[in-house]
């Protein structure tokens, strides 16, 4: 005999021996829905005709479900799609915020680097000059007051300097 779960319409064939006459539960196997099954007296036109309705059903339920899928499998492709997109989208932002962080860094490296080699130039001068400030006033002796006076800005530069901290 052929038994319909009447949760999922799943169809069992199952022997007529394994079900008493006052009738017992069944436990569908796809569905694991539990009901209680009786056996009744039917025509056998009756079946045929319910089968040959059943089978309709049954073909417009999975023609029905076919679409359900192919619309599900076309929704996600979409979903699938579009964060791809957006995925791509931060990831070019990213190299553009990675690019940009890279050229101010390079342009406050460059200016960092260009200060510490002015400073340093600097130095050196003022050390040669302090160095050849002798042969410089006896070649140059109108130079003798420029220097003293770059000696003492220096000096009060560095005075302010140390009350700073």
């Amino acid at each position: 005999m052929i038994i319909t779960c009447p949760n999922c319409n799943k169809q069992f064939k199952i022997d007529n021996s394994l079900i008493p006459d006052q009738g017992r539960d069944l436990q569908c196997g796809s569905c694991n829905h539990i009901w209680f099954y009786n056996i009744e007296e039917k025509k056998n036109d009756v079946l045929e005709l319910k089968q040959e309705i059943i089978n309709e059903d049954i073909e417009t339920k999975t023609d029905n479900k076919e679409k359900e899928i192919n619309d599900k499998q076309q929704q996600e492709e979409i979903i699938k799609t579009k964060i791809n997109n957006k995925k791509k989208e931060k990831n070019s932002e990213k190299q553009k915020n990675i690019k940009t962080l890279k050229k101010t860094e390079n342009k406050v490296s460059k200016f960092f680097s260009y200060l510490i080699i002015f400073i340093i130039s600097f130095v050196a001068l003022i050390i040669l000059l302090d160095t050849l400030k002798t042969p410089l006033i006896n070649v140059f002796p109108g130079l003798e007051i420029l220097l003293f006076n770059l000696f003492e800005t220096l000096q009060d530069i560095k005075l302010f300097i140390i009350d700073l901290n």
